[in-house]
């Protein structure tokens, strides 16, 4: 099979001008990044606040888990679909409306009445994230001079873990100290502050390539492509089927307060920081190797959470393997999506995210099923054993 192409945009969609100085690249890289922080953030923010919101409005942990659910699911058809219909239009223009939209979402949920208005803005935020993930996440090369393209992607890709270890502790604990809703306000403000960051250091950035449904079926049928689809489908659920009620589990299971559960969510956070910029590096050599010793390491953390986890100090380091692990989860899956289609980046990326979304949501509903029908500890089990079917699957594809 060809490698299949984004079709050429018209001519008079040139690349931005060469006359930008290299610090205004790396101003927009860190503008981009700091733009999928928010939307990181904001679309974990719920895990460590689940409690108190579902308290607010009445709702179990499991119904609670939708607030994940939705937005991944949305985000799974949004990212084909916007990046379909918007493919002739300035990609700066898209990402400062896309800005604008979760700046919306997280206000709205910081005034919701009623956990359906905390729907309509998780809703916005799967709109939002689906977007602009598939136009940011393949931006550096064209922000920075083509020698800095690899480092700039890590520097993007790193706004995954930080969302991790910097958004949703601080959220957490705001949440804490002030009430959930004003965690939602203090979103909404930083992501205006994005928003300027944006308009200011991005330059303008017409569509190179226009990508079309037809580039998107040609790319499934690759067999290549396939086999990602089923070990990021794996790992991805296994993930967060499981960390969505990481902060229950904490609290029922290991006994931990809440000042002792966002301690634990930031070395989490940290471990995924460095997970993520060693697998930057391992994943250029050994891709395959370095995406099965990620998910095996979630298998192994997961696995044995219910056992050791009962103790603070098992659980802070099982924790502590698990954010190393998942932290090199985005990057791999990526890596792999983009070096099966290299003529074809941006339909790489929808494809990354419509795959990695609709998994998130899957995963989250699954894991608030176990959750109410049987335990937090089952469902920690359960998402062992989904990453260590991933793991057997890099093997099979390998032996294949």
């Amino acid at each position: 099979m060809s490698a299949p192409t984004s079709t050429p945009a018209p001519p008079l969609d040139t690349p931005a001008p060469a006359t930008r100085t290299p610090l205004m690249g790396w101003l927009a890289v860190v503008s981009v990044t700091l733009g999928i922080f928010s939307i990181v953030t904001t679309e974990i923010l719920p895990i460590g606040l689940l409690t108190p919101i579902g308290d607010t409005f009445g709702t179990s942990d499991g119904i609670s888990g939708l607030m994940m659910m939705l937005p991944g699911l949305l985000a799974a058809l949004a990212a084909p679909t916007v990046t379909v219909t918007t493919g002739r239009l300035d990609r700066r223009r898209m990402l400062c409306l896309l800005m604008l939209g979760l700046a919306l979402a997280n206000f709205i949920a910081a005034t919701a009445p009623a956990y359906w208005a905390m729907m309509v803005s998780r809703v916005l935020v799967g709109l939002v994230i689906g977007a602009f993930w598939s136009i940011g996440a393949g931006l550096a090369a064209r922000l920075v001079p083509e020698a800095q393209a690899g480092r700039a992607t890590a520097v993007i890709f790193s706004a995954v873990p930080l969302g991790s270890v910097l958004g949703v502790p601080a959220g957490t604990l705001l949440g804490q100290l002030a009430g959930w809703r004003t965690a939602f306000v203090a979103m909404g403000v930083l992501t205006l502050a994005v928003l300027a960051a944006l308009l200011v250091s991005l330059p303008p950035l017409p569509p190179q390539h226009v990508t079309r449904l037809a580039v998107l079926r040609e790319l499934l049928g690759a067999p290549r492509v396939r086999l990602g689809l089923v070990v990021t489908f794996l790992v991805v659920a296994a993930h967060f089927g499981t960390y969505t009620y990481v902060t229950p589990f904490l609290a029922e299971v290991t006994d931990a307060g809440p000042s002792l559960i966002t301690v634990f969510l930031l070395a989490y956070g940290v471990a995924g920081i460095g997970g993520n910029f060693l697998a930057g590096t391992w994943a250029r050599r050994r891709l395959r190797a370095t995406f099965a010793v990620a998910a095996g390491l979630i298998a192994t953390a997961t696995l044995l959470l219910p056992v050791l986890g009962t103790a603070k100090a098992g659980a802070f380091v099982l924790l502590l393997v698990w954010g190393l692990a998942y932290g090199a989860v985005p990057v791999c899956s990526q890596a792999w999506f983009a070096s099966a289609a290299p003529h074809a980046p941006e339909a790489a990326s929808v494809v990354f995210t419509s795959s990695f979304q609709a998994t998130f949501a899957l995963g989250a509903v699954a894991g608030g099923a176990v959750v109410d029908g049987m335990s937090v500890s089952t469902a920690m089990l359960c998402g062992g054993v989904a990453a260590a079917l991933a793991v057997m699957s890099l093997r099979w594809g390998r032996t294949r």
